[in-house]
């Protein structure tokens, strides 16, 4: 079902209905009341809905995600015991500028690195610094790059060498539920049925799901509606997930307890409360007219089934 109120021109200072971020009166009022709106967008009456994507736009989106991708494929080789953070970030970084992309989260309100580091309890946002990696480690990386305006969005946890039992089970869990969410989806579902998988998955594998971060919206902007908690969450659960809108799934799994705490030096690192280990796996996904569609797949990473083992456990 549509929102009536999507359906009108937005006010001067709302919004512009482009999905470009920019207030109305300084994007696309002039031509529209000029009737001369560009060829690129529609004109408002014409999208009753501006983030249900037009073909054209989830062919930009696709090509946005498949970037993303490679740089995820690009990157996972490098995350070896012995290389700090810091030294992932630039890899990110340089990869993404010299294909003339732009790394979203740099800058982004005041994010000051090309992607989010995340090792063993910080549950997600990391910086990436002088922390060196270690063997049985597990991090996660979570990688947005713009590609000509669109954004791609993605995230797995990595292991360093070996690792314990306890954080492959925990690793699993996050992946095999993200699957279970993207799976049980058809055209208009509504939201609660993502988190109403996960959360039941978490829970009879003993793990605990993060409720404080959630998945989002996703396309011209890095967030916008719909917001996409992993819990049943009775409020957001409500939306619909109509074809042409495209969204991130994206399960933090605790291994203790799901609450969280916010590093107030940084104000952007978010730990576990018990200082336990963390997971996280995370796709975007676009609702098309027969089911949702996997954007972010990789070549070289888990595909759906998979299976994950220490390195101990394959030698």
């Amino acid at each position: 079902m549509k929102n009536e109120a999507d359906k009108r021109v937005p006010g001067p200072n709302e919004p512009c209905w482009c999905g470009s971020g920019k207030k109305y009166k300084k994007c696309h009022q002039s031509a529209d009341l000029a009737g001369g709106a560009t060829t690129a967008q529609p004109k408002p009456e014409a999208r009753a809905n501006p983030l249900l994507l037009t073909e054209l736009e989830r062919t930009a989106m696709r090509k946005a995600c498949s970037v993303n991708a490679d740089l995820m494929d690009y990157i996972r080789d490098f995350v070896q015991p012995g290389i700090t953070t810091q030294e992932i970030d630039k890899l990110v970084h340089d990869w993404t500028v010299q294909r003339g992309h732009i790394p979203a989260t740099l800058g982004y309100r005041g994010f000051p690195a090309s992607l989010c580091t995340s090792p063993n309890q910080v549950v997600c946002h990391g910086i990436p610094g002088d922390y060196k990696l270690r063997q049985g480690d597990i991090i996660n990386l979570d990688l947005t790059t713009i590609v000509e305006g669109w954004h791609g969005d993605q995230s797995e946890t990595l292991f360093v060498g070996a690792v314990s039992e306890e954080a492959v089970a925990l690793t699993q869990c996050s992946f095999d539920s993200m699957w279970a969410a993207i799976d049980v989806l058809k055209p208009f579902s509504k939201v609660i049925e993502i988190g109403s998988v996960i959360s039941k998955m978490a829970k009879q594998r003993g793990f605990e799901v993060v409720k404080e971060y959630q998945g989002h919206g996703i396309g011209r902007r890095f967030h916008q509606k719909p917001d996409i908690p992993h819990f049943p969450d009775a409020f957001h659960g409500r939306q619909i997930l109509e074809p042409g809108v495209c969204f991130t799934i994206e399960p933090m799994i605790n291994q203790g307890t799901w609450k969280t705490v916010l590093d107030r030096r940084d104000h952007w690192t978010v730990y576990t409360a018990d200082g336990k280990l963390s997971a996280q796996f995370e796709h975007t996904i676009l609702m098309t007219e027969t089911g949702p569609e996997v954007l972010t797949m990789t070549r070289r990473g888990p595909q759906r089934g998979h299976k994950f083992l220490s390195p101990a456990a394959v030698s």
